[in-house]
């Protein structure tokens, strides 16, 4: 008994040797498990609260880039936050900076934010807005966002009327119709239309039924299929796009151009300004060929030089039925080398004639309006290629016409393999962009056509148009200049052969002060991971 009693208490003398340690070693573990977790709690709480206030100044970053877009909604040319300073903007920058308390919905101080605010120039809508958020502890983020109005430039092809693709036909660009569209061809973007459903008429493919805004045949296979085509692209019901509002913008760009030079800057603040036809020419303003008489077949030529200057003729006449535009117009020169406008506006109170010499270096708008008077409307008339001396966006040209944008007929090469080539954003407010069917001093007679598949068209640019746009008529019978293609078996006036592309850099730099189709939005936005 004793003797097991001692192997007992040995036994419990060796366990109680081994436990003590263990225990000692499982708290010395649950101690460090302990402080490591707290560790983590705090290093996620600083984390977490870092994160917090990284957003709050992300939030107080965007609130002032909404403020700034409800700034130009109210006040479009305040580039200076309502300030005068600095009167030479930062060359990176642009006008700033301007600080803001940033309160929350309790009234109570978060942060600010600094805003710089760049304007294009060159009369665009195009703004760039940096805001930099910071919070009272000192976090810092920055964002910035080109705001602008959507301007008639957007759009690859933009008409008041309806209009067919056909399935040859390739609608490159952002295509929108206040009517519908009868899309039997390739498109490269989206194609709108401002109503739900429309009855197509006969000459656009329609056959007396209702069609929805955006349609296309069945019969169609090739180049894409009518049935299995991706359709995700086409929009409709959407606003409709006020063609009557170009009237006002016409106004407004006469404003500038009256504005740009002492010599008629007086003039612009005038209630009556639009209706004001003054007698001075400036760089900006060019006043009409008589203030007695209209004609089509009368106004000014210009001719836009590579060194961004101008060429300004007097034309007296106009004979459409010749093949060239030296021969087409008797001109006479009034003056060469005329510097472009620091508002890159020049407003002719008459029709225009319109070239490059070579190519256009710049960015200028035309506007051709007989603002005074109801009684004629002006066109402008492109004559021979008019082409930028780069496509990157850094060259624009605008077109807009209180009336037709026309393709002269002898605009193009006599004969022979050619690329005519235009590159400009054209409007015509209250007519069509076209080539035209028939001669002004001859109108029995159709115009000339060119049927080869090397004598093409280039046009490279954007299209608003309140009528009809074309490049080219069909017809069966033959009269005048037309020419027979034995192809379809039908007479032409115009080039067959064509290429329309939409310039994209147009998008978000529009020519000068063109004609806007909304308000302000943001177009896009970033953020910058450099400050300021």
């Amino acid at each position: 008994m004793k003797l097991v009693m001692r192997r007992t208490s040995a036994m419990w003398q060796q366990s109680s040797g081994f436990t003590l340690p263990t225990v000692v070693s499982f708290m010395v573990v649950m101690a460090i498990l302990s402080a490591s977790v707290v560790v983590v709690i705090a290093n996620n709480t600083s984390i977490v609260g870092g994160n917090v206030q990284s957003q709050s100044a992300f939030d107080i970053a965007e609130s002032g880039l909404n403020y700034y877009l409800w700034h130009l909604a109210h006040n479009a040319t305040d580039y200076r936050d309502g300030k005068s300073t600095p009167v030479t903007p930062d060359p990176q920058l642009g006008f700033g900076p301007y600080v803001h308390d940033y309160f929350d919905s309790n009234a109570v101080k978060r942060g600010t934010y600094t805003l710089w605010i760049k304007p294009q120039g060159s009369g665009s809508t195009i703004v760039t807005v940096r805001s930099i958020g910071k919070t009272t502890d000192g976090k810092v983020r920055t964002l910035e966002a080109q705001i602008g109005a959507t301007s008639f430039a957007s759009y690859g092809l933009v008409a008041d009327v309806e209009f067919w693709f056909g399935s040859n036909e390739t609608a490159d660009g952002p295509v929108f119709s206040n009517q519908g569209i009868h899309m039997d061809g390739p498109s490269t973007d989206t194609v709108e239309s401002a109503n739900a459903s429309y009855v197509p008429q006969p000459q656009y493919g329609g056959n007396g039924s209702t069609k929805d805004g955006v349609w296309c045949s069945s019969s169609v296979t090739t180049p894409v299929n009518c049935v299995t085509r991706d359709k995700s692209n086409w929009l409709f019901p959407r606003p409709t796009i006020d063609f009557n509002q170009v009237m006002s913008a016409l106004c407004t760009m006469k404003k500038v151009a009256f504005t740009n030079d002492n010599a008629t800057s007086a003039f612009a603040n005038q209630a009556s300004a639009c209706n004001l036809t003054p007698a001075a020419r400036t760089p900006a303003y060019i006043p009409r060929y008589s203030t007695t008489s209209f004609s089509s077949r009368r106004g000014y030529m210009i001719q836009l030089n590579a060194n961004n200057t101008y060429d300004l003729y007097r034309v007296s006449d106009e004979d459409d039925t010749q093949t060239s535009y030296t021969a087409a117009l008797t001109r006479t020169l009034v003056q060469s080398g005329i510097g472009i406008p620091s508002e890159g506006v020049i407003f002719v109170e008459d029709n225009v004639w319109v070239r490059t010499s070579s190519t256009f270096g710049g960015r200028v708008s035309i506007a051709a309006g007989r603002l005074g008077t109801n009684s004629f409307a002006a066109d402008i008339n492109i004559i021979d290629d008019l082409v930028y001396s780069t496509k990157s966006g850094a060259d624009a040209i605008g077109l807009i016409a209180e009336n037709d944008v026309l393709i002269t007929p002898y605009a193009p090469p006599t004969s022979g393999a050619f690329t005519f080539e235009v590159n400009a954003a054209v409007l015509a407010q209250g007519g069509s962009v076209t080539y035209p069917d028939r001669y002004k001093v001859n109108s029995s007679r159709c115009t000339r056509g060119w049927v080869a598949p090397n004598q093409t068209f280039t046009f490279y640019g954007s299209v608003a148009t309140r009528q009809y746009w074309t490049w080219n008529y069909t017809r069966s019978g033959g009269c005048g200049d037309a020419v027979y293609d034995n192809t379809i078996n039908r007479y032409i006036s115009g080039i067959k052969t064509t290429v329309t592309t939409y310039d994209y850099n147009l998008r978000y730099a529009p020519p000068p002060s063109y004609p806007v189709t909304s308000g302000y939005d943001f177009l896009n936005w970033r953020e910058v991971l450099t400050r300021p």
